[in-house]
């Protein structure tokens, strides 16, 4: 049987297209995914760390969601400290004790920005007339935050155990040195050729478990919210030792832990739980249909494939020019960029070529559709932008080959986009509408 070509992939592409309006018409958007309302997990990409209509196509999706089919969690690739504070404001809770402001560690515009602020001010008129245990949660996943979340293991601990607390500061006095600069840790830790300060992470995280019952007995929350900070030293101080030993290795660990975080969160939510996941493609593609996965990296995507199967809903999100907030250097300042024409060789070409400004491809409901899944299963190229846009070197630098009919479930494409719009710190101060970011 001949291999469907490219073209046969655009008209395939064009029969099977459902149009979508634009995503500020939140809820004309949002209903065009009522068909993933009996998911547990539907896991919402982005091509790019800096495109609005992403984040606002995000936004009307977990609207809906939340509104006609009982999710209850918002898990991003954020900091858990960070994404804390618009947790504690969408769920009007007073603010958690941190040592600064959110949100300031590079990429401040990746959450800093209006899209995630009006779905957070969304979110908290959602949450007001419900009952404290009914309210959706806005949670972190990621694993950056070793000097945050050791602020807030002690901080917590100082409330309930002060003798504990003690306890912690000497096991975590390994780490004090290298908080505000882990990545240096991971380096002497390399010379020395152990991780000294394993062995006192994991038992401070056990210490926490073993004594849930009599903490939990105070408050559960706090409780659990110390826990995950923890958990987060812990898997911490081991990631920064691996980014110096293998890419793949520290990749894997920073997911697992993202996958994990999600589990204790479903787990903690109780039977029943719905969790919706905003993440780049890269994280919630299933790894296995890509170039990362054939060199020994996974994801959220495929572990959570793994674990929830058809329970689980991948949705991939692309683009083909436009602007978009990036860097030109890891911690390099912010710029608006323009948006290179995908190349011919990658599926976003075939997407572009369909003339379509705006629409949705669905293949998780696979009847009727197995030429079009034939033509997405053979591999093309497919482009990822993250915090750091290189259109000089776009094809080494941004794009991998993936197999996309077993990489997501469906894939969302705004032909032309827009940057995010950064919240600077030129805001009125006293704005009840700011303050989950400390503005």
């Amino acid at each position: 049987m001949p291999q469907p070509s490219r073209n046969d992939l655009v008209g395939l592409l064009r029969h099977h297209a459902e149009p979508l309006p634009y995503p500020t018409d939140s809820a004309a958007f949002g209903r065009s995914f009522d068909r993933f309302g009996d998911a547990r997990i539907v896991l919402l990409g982005e091509a790019t760390h800096g495109t609005a209509e992403f984040y606002r196509a995000r936004a009307a999706i977990s609207r809906h969601l939340i509104e006609h089919h009982g999710f209850s969690i918002i898990a991003v690739e954020a900091d858990w400290p960070d994404a804390a504070r618009i947790d504690d404001y969408v769920r009007h809770q007073a603010a958690r004790p941190r040592r600064g402001e959110p949100f300031i560690r590079f990429p401040t515009w990746m959450w800093r920005n209006i899209e995630v602020l009006e779905f957070a001010d969304w979110l908290r008129g959602h949450n007001a007339e419900r009952d404290a245990d009914d309210r959706v949660s806005f949670r972190g996943l990621d694993i950056y935050s070793l000097s945050d979340s050791i602020h807030a293991v002690l901080t917590y601990l100082d409330t309930v155990d002060p003798d504990a607390a003690a306890e912690a500061r000497r096991r975590y006095g390994c780490l004090t040195p290298w908080q505000d600069e882990p990545s240096d840790y991971g380096r002497a830790a390399l010379k020395a050729g152990k991780g000294d300060c394993e062995e006192r992470a994991v038992a401070q995280l056990r210490d926490l478990l073993d004594r849930r019952v009599e903490y939990i007995a105070q408050d559960g929350e706090q409780w659990f919210d110390a826990v995950q900070n923890a958990r987060i030293v812990r898997a911490a101080e081991r990631y920064y030792r691996a980014m110096y030993r293998s890419s793949a290795e520290s990749w894997n660990l920073r997911d697992r832990h993202m996958f994990g975080t999600l589990q204790a969160l479903l787990a903690h939510h109780g039977e029943g739980a719905k969790a919706i996941v905003w993440a780049h493609n890269s994280h919630i593609g299933n790894a296995a249909a890509t170039a990362m996965g054939w060199q020994g990296e996974f994801n959220i995507g495929e572990l959570c494939r793994m674990a929830h199967g058809e329970e689980a809903v991948l949705v991939g999100f692309g683009t083909d020019t436009g602007t978009v907030a990036a860097a030109s250097a890891w911690n390099c300042d912010m710029e608006i960029k323009q948006v290179t024409p995908a190349r011919p060789d990658s599926f976003e070409s075939a997407f572009r070529a369909t003339g379509l400004d705006r629409f949705m491809v669905d293949w998780r409901d696979a009847s009727g559709k197995a030429d079009l899944i034939e033509a997405l299963r053979q591999p093309r190229l497919e482009r990822a932008i993250g915090v750091v846009y290189r259109p000089d070197t776009e094809r080494l630098s941004h794009y991998f080959e993936a197999i996309m009919a077993d990489q997501f479930d469906a894939f969302v494409w705004f032909a032309r986009t827009n940057a995010v719009t950064p919240l600077g710190a030129e805001h009125a101060r006293g704005a009840p509408e700011t303050w989950p970011f400390g503005l």
